[in-house]
């Protein structure tokens, strides 16, 4: 098939960096949970929880809003807090506004840093790959909010 027929132009490389702010308690929960965890974990193994989290330019949850960090994430490992995460960055502000970027991945929250793949996208990120680096920038243990800072770099046409 053509690419012009797919409007395809020459693939690029982007690489920008997002916060991801997971707000777990209070009225403005942006997480959750809709399967609650076995009593017995000390991981939380089998816990399911629906995010629609914010997407900001810098970590205070005052800067700008770029987008939204929308799916869910699964506690799926026995050993250690590892997350199933399945979500779409979908961006409402700038160039990428109306775009999207599919991430499905495992997530073990307390490795200083996680890759996770870029499976797809749509809009400007129609056929995108690559992967995202995931660093926890603040986690609060009393609430269990936190605040990552996402590195995203994404190849797309």
């Amino acid at each position: 098939m053509d690419k012009k027929v797919l409007g395809m132009k020459k693939e690029k490389l982007s690489h920008f960096r997002l916060y991801w702010h997971d707000i777990v308690g209070g009225e403005n929960a942006t997480a959750v949970p809709v399967v609650f965890p076995s009593r017995n974990s000390t991981t939380a193994f089998g816990m399911i929880s629906v995010i629609d989290d914010p997407l900001t330019m810098g970590p205070e949850l005052s800067s700008k809003m770029v987008g939204r960090a929308q799916g869910f994430y699964s506690a799926a490992s026995q050993q250690e807090v590892g997350l199933l995460m399945a979500m779409n960055f979908a961006f409402m502000e700038g160039k990428y506004n109306g775009s999207t970027i599919t991430i499905l991945g495992r997530n073990t929250v307390f490795s200083k840093v996680r890759e996770m793949p870029v499976i797809g996208g749509s809009g400007l990120f129609r056929f995108a790959r690559g992967y995202v680096e995931a660093r926890t920038h603040r986690f609060d243990p009393a609430t269990g909010d936190a605040v990552v800072q996402y590195d995203c770099y994404v190849m797309h046409y």
